[in-house]
């Protein structure tokens, strides 16, 4: 038994907050039969996941093209080796399943409720509050970005990962095509 399933209780923790979205879902949609789509998204959510609790973490939810997932706030490192897998394996089975976009993700640390939500009888583990949010409204252009408080948690060998991109103050991969400051 993992330490997440063993919350029973809510509680607050301090977390690691990852968002995975998909680049050209909305295309993809409009050039594919939906049942197409339901099947390339169930099997790229299933792999995503896998990956993500693999490594150590919990894959919460996904939301058509785009899944949220936590990792306990030690882990960051562990986060960073999940989305590098995710990008390299999971954009791999995207263009043999016939989809043209690439994975993106953005990752916060901070703090959140812990609990089951959800319809009665189907209640689901899931991370509320203000940092959940941050996240959520971070946008990864290129590969994936982090916010200051992650990249604080992050060992000096995956610091080198990023550079500083501002304003606002993130951290994107080294991979990113925008040009430097």
């Amino acid at each position: 038994m993992s330490a997440w399933t063993e919350l029973r209780t809510p509680c607050t923790c301090e977390l690691v907050i990852g968002i995975f979205d998909l680049r050209g879902y909305t295309a993809y949609c409009q050039r594919n039969e939906a049942l197409r789509a339901l099947e390339v998204m169930a099997g790229y959510t299933a792999l995503a996941a896998r990956i993500i609790e693999q490594a150590g973490g919990r894959f919460l939810k996904a939301i058509g093209d785009a899944g949220l997932f936590v990792f306990f706030a030690d882990d960051a490192d562990m986060a960073i080796d999940a989305v590098q897998k995710l990008q390299s394996v999971g954009d791999a089975w995207l263009r043999d399943a016939g989809y043209g976009g690439h994975v993106r993700t953005a990752l916060h640390a901070g703090s959140a409720a812990v609990g089951r939500i959800g319809a009665e009888g189907r209640e689901q583990l899931d991370v509320i509050g203000s940092d959940v949010n941050i996240v959520g409204a971070m946008r990864a252009e290129g590969r994936f970005a982090v916010t200051p408080a992650f990249f604080r948690k992050l060992s000096a060998d995956n610091r080198k990962l990023f550079r500083k991109h501002t304003p606002p103050v993130s951290y994107i991969g080294l991979d990113d095509p925008r040009p430097d400051a």
